[in-house]
């Protein structure tokens, strides 16, 4: 067992929203696990995973050796010890209220940890067999979603491709390049790719020449970036490839 697995509270530190654990006078660190539970008792529950993470990240940093497991374990323990001391409190006590809701508070606490359990700590029969039927059914509701999201990329794909006359590949660049450059009436650009590795990839995979496979690098050689990249590997459609040129369209009359 550790000598310290929370991180302490500095002296006069009076920031009553810290995740520290103890007093801002002197205190007995020995009893540091009270001043755990006092802290979580003043915490909601959408605190629970920042407080739980500080003082883990705390542990590891403070033990070489020291595993998020451990950790676990001993949080683990110490809220299920304290939910046991509280439900065999006396009901009729005046402490009764205060003692029943901090019972419900540990309670919620213990269902965030067995939620992030990746080890199974202390876990029921009951409890493990619920979680893995849980993991089961979001694998299989996963696995549907996959199967539904490549059946709808099945129905797009096909083995088909458009042929270019041999030796013409460059005037379907260049083409290309003038749609890229297109720009509406507002100013805005007609189409917008993130990369021009995209037209790249669309050639190579949905264009032949001469019923051949077109090499993706050396379309790529032709659609140089448009930041200050060195150029030099880049190269310009010829001019006797420049067959057809793509003008706006003159407005017509209604």
């Amino acid at each position: 067992m550790r000598e310290q697995y929370f991180k302490h509270r500095t002296l006069f530190d009076f920031n009553e929203q810290t995740n520290d654990v103890g007093f801002a006078l002197p205190w007995k660190t020995a009893n540091e696990d009270n001043h755990f539970l006092f802290r979580l008792y003043r915490k909601n529950q959408s605190d629970y995973p920042t407080l739980y993470h500080y003082h883990l990240s705390f542990f590891l940093g403070k033990y070489p050796d020291a595993t998020e497991e451990e950790f676990f374990v001993y949080v683990k323990q110490l809220i299920s010890d304290a939910i046991s001391e509280l439900v065999n409190k006396d009901r009729y006590s005046s402490k009764h209220s205060r003692e029943r809701r901090n019972r419900l508070q540990l309670q919620e606490f213990l269902n965030y940890l067995n939620s992030i359990d990746k080890w199974f700590i202390q876990s029921t029969d009951e409890e493990t067999i619920k979680r893995q039927l849980e993991e089961i059914a979001k694998l299989i509701a996963d696995n549907k979603k996959l199967k539904e999201e490549n059946k709808r990329l099945r129905e797009l794909e096909t083995k088909d491709y458009i042929d270019i006359r041999a030796g013409h590949q460059r005037t379907l660049y260049h083409l290309i390049l003038q749609i890229k450059g297109l720009k509406l009436d507002d100013g805005k650009e007609l189409t917008n790719a993130a990369t021009l590795n995209i037209w790249c990839k669309m050639i190579a995979k949905y264009f032949k020449e001469g019923g051949k496979d077109i090499s993706f690098e050396s379309i790529k050689r032709y659609f140089p970036p448009e930041n200050d990249v060195d150029k030099v590997k880049y190269k310009d459609i010829p001019k006797k490839d420049q067959l057809f040129t793509i003008t706006k369209a003159r407005p017509r009359s209604l």
